[in-house]
């Protein structure tokens, strides 16, 4: 009798722990994981006709918040390959959307939509079309623009710079750079004035430790007649890099000449920080991870973690036991990289028999 005893409490304590773990299961991933691009505020107008139809106005929703996702995530010599994205394809990366708000004012229809994509079928088709993604990082960098007028051995900055005061006026919503201009300081001006004839390799420490902000872009205009020569000099993650840019016939006392000036050089910058969080896709490295099941909340925690980390292309629980719970991680990056975001997020690993057994040093 004692031990059918100890047989009986040895199968409910399986089943406890198997309840436990299908908890885990089923109150967690369950399935394929995929963090979502969220593109809000979509807004669409069209004048109400006799042959209006509302899906059709949706369908150009989806194609605008599409659009706007490529111009965000794809460098702009690789957005033109997916012009061509057909409506079907893009409905059929869409994971959610929803109607914020219609109205009709005037005979004219207005429409405003939340639209988010699935970050994997997203990558999937950027792969077929060999384009690399980068990480939709907003970014703050520290801006001082410039103007040396060759001709007139003249400089000037501020709210005598033309550039200065137009460069904030317009701001797309894909935009990932946000621009400080430093506040007007005559001693600021007076240290550019005097170091007119060696800018180029002025670093302009005077001026930007005044901020806190690291990382910051020098942007030297040097007009010569009609010859417009542009010198960069972009800071980031303590690295400097240096870009020379030549234009021609550039009319500064046109406003409109200006706005497609600025608009060139910004597509310039977010060129340049999308290539500094660029994910290889093609690299997709398949990691087995181990977490112990008895506690939901560290299990929530690690799995919303991986949800919203870009560089992971997709996770799922492949087996579990009465003690762990076995993920299967696809990772856009080396094992090395793997190793630093997460120790961003405090955890760390130990390998054993090719798991990588998940510690939590929160």
């Amino acid at each position: 009798m004692k031990f059918i005893s100890q047989l009986y409490k040895l199968r409910l304590l399986y089943n406890f722990f198997l309840f436990l773990a299908l908890t885990n299961i089923f109150f967690s991933t369950g399935k394929s994981h995929a963090k979502t691009f969220f593109i809000n505020d979509v807004e669409i107008s069209t004048p109400f006709e006799i042959n209006f139809n509302k899906n059709e106005i949706i369908d150009e929703g989806f194609v605008k918040a599409f659009n706007e996702l490529v111009l965000s995530i794809v460098q702009s010599k690789d957005q033109t390959k997916l012009k061509t994205t057909s409506i079907n394809q893009i409905k059929g990366m869409i994971e959610t959307f929803s109607i914020i708000e219609e109205k009709f004012v005037d005979e004219i229809y207005y429409l405003t939509l939340n639209v988010s994509f699935n970050k994997k079928n997203i990558f999937d088709l950027l792969e077929t079309k060999n384009i690399y993604p980068s990480l939709p990082v907003k970014k703050d960098f520290l801006f001082i623009p410039v103007f040396v007028d060759q001709n007139k051995n003249q400089v000037s900055m501020f709210s005598e710079n033309m550039l200065f005061s137009s460069w904030n006026l317009k701001i797309n919503k894909y935009s990932l750079l946000n621009y400080i201009l430093p506040t007007q300081d005559l001693d600021d001006f007076s240290l550019i004035k005097r170091n007119i004839n060696n800018l180029e390799t002025y670093d302009f420490k005077e001026i930007i430790s005044k901020y806190n902000i690291n990382d910051h872009i020098i942007m030297i205009v040097f007009k010569d007649n009609n010859k417009i020569r542009v010198f960069n000099k972009i800071f980031f993650n303590q690295k400097k890099n240096l870009k020379n840019l030549n234009y021609t016939e550039v009319n500064f006392d046109d406003k409109e000449e200006i706005f497609k000036f600025i608009d060139n050089v910004k597509l310039i910058y977010e060129d340049f920080w999308k290539s500094q969080n660029q994910i290889n896709t093609s690299v997709k490295l398949s990691l087995n991870i181990s977490i112990d099941n008895s506690n939901n909340i560290k299990i929530n925690k690690f799995e919303k973690i991986l949800s919203n980390m870009d560089l992971i292309y997709n996770f799922y629980i492949y087996k579990f036991d009465n003690k762990n719970n076995f993920y299967r991680v696809i990772f856009n990056g080396t094992p090395d990289k793997f190793l630093e975001v997460m120790s961003f997020q405090n955890y760390n690993f130990e390998i054993k028999n090719k798991i990588w057994v998940l510690n939590d040093k929160s």
